[in-house]
């Protein structure tokens, strides 16, 4: 009897023992491992110097502030779309903070979790002015560029047979190769998620010769992505992102945290314990990097580059549908 409840003892610590694994490694080997996108402006891209920078790598630099204190312990992997997930269930990589929608054969079929939407998006059409069109329902005959190995091509074909409108399909690997198809005027129009439009107009030249067609026909929601067998580390990229926006909602700020960190302490307090994080983990996380507004503002707003408005990423309590869970 006393051998079996021994071993029933046992059994009862091997989740929690193997659910801390990533944290482990991660703490271990001083570093956080972020798969980002090969190169989209806004999101993920390298600078003149070789920093990266935008919205993901930024969510990658508050995971690292949270669980290491220090959102500079950062090495980015960039992939491509067709090598992402394998990355991340090969153990390649930590956690993917890459432009992936969150699909139910993704989600049951390829052994990975969506921990949450940092990103509301929708696929639309980038053409030129000079085609002279100002909606997808204009584009009969056109010649469309596309990445391969992702939902969009399947979206667009589906909705242009929906509607009865004949196009052709210029296939393309990678969002570059798709883009200078497009810039040579080898497509009429090129179909993406419309933040990513946003990103690639911003290096046409010029951007103004380029518009981004009202058309939005599908759901694209995106978030950071994780392994399914460690359930702990899910919740820790979880509430990371949760607290990035419920800092928001409460009005933590980068500049408040410096003045007077207490309300972020106390907005983390309830996560330290079960998810084996240092007291100050979200106001490591915000003072060092920013809650979701100053994120959203830096790498992707009207201010930026890219040029976007909240729109449906505001905060459900000024006009949108982004919010998290309470920290309770």
């Amino acid at each position: 009897m006393r051998r079996i409840v021994l071993l029933a003892a046992a059994l009862a610590l091997l989740p929690a023992a193997a659910s801390a694994t990533t944290l482990d490694d991660v703490k271990a080997r001083g570093k956080l491992v972020c798969g980002v996108s090969e190169g989209l402006p806004g999101f993920s891209d390298r600078d003149q110097k070789g920093a990266w920078h935008g919205f993901d790598v930024d969510f990658c630099r508050a995971l690292a502030a949270a669980t290491l204190g220090d959102p500079d312990k950062v090495d980015y992997v960039p992939l491509s779309t067709e090598a992402r997930f394998k990355a991340l269930t090969d153990g390649k990589i930590d956690v993917l903070s890459r432009n992936s929608t969150w699909t139910l054969s993704r989600d049951v079929g390829l052994g990975i979790e969506f921990a949450g939407i940092s990103f509301h998006d929708g696929q639309g059409f980038l053409t030129r002015t000079s085609y002279g069109v100002n909606s997808a329902l204009e584009l009969q005959g056109a010649r469309i560029c596309v990445i391969t190995g992702t939902t969009t091509e399947d979206n667009a074909a589906a909705w242009f047979a929906a509607k009865k409108i004949a196009v052709t399909f210029e296939r393309f690997a990678t969002r570059p190769e798709a883009r200078k198809a497009y810039a040579e005027e080898k497509c009429d129009a090129f179909t993406a998620d419309r933040s990513a439009l946003a990103g690639e107009r911003s290096l046409l030249d010029p951007p103004e010769d380029h518009v981004i067609l009202p058309e939005v026909i599908s759901k694209e929601p995106l978030g950071p992505v994780t392994r399914q067998d460690d359930p702990a580390w899910t919740e820790i990229v979880r509430w990371t992102l949760f607290g990035l926006i419920d800092a928001e909602e409460a009005g933590v700020t980068s500049a408040s945290v410096a003045a007077d960190p207490a309300p972020a302490l106390a907005l983390g307090k309830p996560a330290v314990a079960p998810l084996h994080l240092s007291d100050d983990w979200l106001a490591s996380a915000i003072g060092k990097v920013g809650n979701y507004g100053e994120i959203f503002e830096r790498n992707l707003g009207e201010t930026s580059p890219l040029g976007l408005k909240r729109g449906i990423n505001a905060l459900w309590t000024n006009g949108g549908i982004l919010y998290a869970p309470p920290m309770q």
